[in-house]
């Protein structure tokens, strides 16, 4: 008879107590195993994670997670169910991107290069354009006068609606000053288009010098702002655009009212 068959099976506990304290020290993980551990809510969040990617994929702009919440069941983690979509596609010939607070599914960047022959070829922004999609960027909320100040050389309109036009900067609000001057700022478009999750993961002063952006001979006291955590939402000296003022930039056709 064989070794094998002679050798004896040796039970043994597992310590509750240390199994306790580890699942403490981790609360991931214990959330992790509590899915694992229990089926039915692993199942539930699967079809979460399906629902969420069909709603993703049949979408022609980004998904807000506001969105997905209104349309995937009560109760489900959306930020976890998007993390386990977006695991699901990074290795994939399509990635799923955050931009803003809204996602998007995106060619995978090394494969770029397949999609050159159906590229639009998109005219280049003039230097006075690009200085002035910059301004507004980093400084948002930012009016024409402050762009004007902060180049030290007048701005045309045609420049601001280029941007516009792009649909990288809009129209955010009114200045709470004499003439109450329009503020401008970034869209989500700006955020998809740079591939940035948010708009403070703009590229600060190191890494503008390391990529040889800035002069050598900059001011001692020259800095780049840090822009707005939530460039949406209106700085105290800010009024929000109203029909009324939509229509005096001609960006609303005014009513017609009968007599």
């Amino acid at each position: 008879m064989s070794e094998r068959a002679n050798a004896s099976v040796i039970p043994f506990k597992v310590d509750d107590d240390a199994e306790q304290g580890a699942v403490a020290e981790n609360p991931a993980q214990n959330q992790g195993q509590n899915l694992s551990r229990n089926p039915g809510e692993r199942l539930h969040m699967a079809e979460a994670v399906r629902m969420a990617e069909a709603i993703v994929f049949a979408s022609a702009e980004p998904v807000s997670e506001k969105q997905l919440t209104s349309r995937l069941p009560d109760g489900i983690n959306i930020a976890a169910a998007m993390a386990e979509l977006q695991q699901i596609y990074v290795r994939r010939g399509v990635n799923l991107v955050r931009v803003g607070d809204a996602w998007a599914f995106r060619t995978a960047g090394d494969l770029a290069f397949l999609m050159s022959r159906d590229t639009v070829q998109q005219r280049k922004l003039s230097r006075a354009a690009l200085e002035v999609l910059a301004i507004i960027a980093y400084h948002q909320p930012v009016t024409r006068a402050e762009i004007e100040d902060i180049r030290g050389v007048e701005t045309s309109k045609g420049t601001l609606d280029t941007l516009m036009e792009t649909e990288w900067v809009r129209m955010r609000g009114r200045r709470r000053t004499p003439g109450r001057p329009v503020t401008y700022g970034t869209t989500d478009i700006f955020l998809d288009h740079f591939a940035l999750e948010e708009i403070r993961d703009l590229p600060g002063m190191d890494e503008l010098k390391g990529a040889g952006l800035l002069s050598g001979r900059m001011p001692s006291n020259f800095s780049v702002p840090l822009p707005p955590a939530d460039p949406d939402a209106l700085t105290d000296d800010e009024d929000p655009l109203t029909d009324i003022d939509l229509e005096e930039l001609g960006l609303l056709t005014p009513r017609v009212t009968e007599d």
